[in-house]
C-alpha cells in the first residue's frame, strides 16, 4: 500500500483548495489507503474553529474535518509553529491532531510516497 500524505498550507476560504483537499482525504480514506494529513502554514486555519468567512459567500467547511475519524484516516498532524504562529491552541480546533515539529514535518515528508498540496 502506498504512503499517500495530503498537506494543507493554503487559507481555507480565499481559494478552493482546502475544501478541494478535503474532499480529496474523504476519498482516499473510502478507498483504505494510508493517508496521513499534515496542517502547515496558513493551512492550520482550516481546521479552526468559529472561522467567520461570511464575506466569502462560503459556507464553514471546517466541522467536516470530524468525518476524517469516520473514514479511519488517523495519522493527522500540525506543525507546531504554523500552529503557534497564528496564534492556536488544540482547543481552538475542531479535530484535535498531533502537534509535531518543523524537523519531524521534514522526516515525514521524505517517508511518503505521493503529495498532494492544497
Amino acid at each position: 500500500m502506498a504512503k499517500l500524505m495530503v498537506v494543507f498550507r493554503t487559507s481555507p476560504y480565499g481559494t478552493i483548495y482546502s475544501f478541494e483537499g478535503l474532499e480529496n482525504v474523504l476519498i482516499m480514506g473510502a478507498y483504505d489507503q494510508d493517508v496521513s494529513v499534515l496542517f502547515i502554514d496558513d493551512g492550520v486555519l482550516a481546521i479552526k474553529k468559529g472561522m467567520d468567512n461570511s464575506s466569502t459567500g462560503i459556507k464553514d467547511f471546517s466541522p467536516t474535518f470530524r468525518a476524517l475519524e469516520a473514514y479511519d484516516i488517523e495519522k493527522i498532524f500540525i506543525d507546531r509553529t504554523s500552529m503557534e504562529s497564528r496564534g492556536l491552541k488544540l482547543e481552538d480546533l475542531v479535530i484535535e491532531p498531533e502537534i509535531i515539529e518543523a524537523d519531524a514535518v521534514e522526516k515525514m515528508m521524505e517517508e511518503q510516497k505521493n503529495f498532494f498540496m492544497f
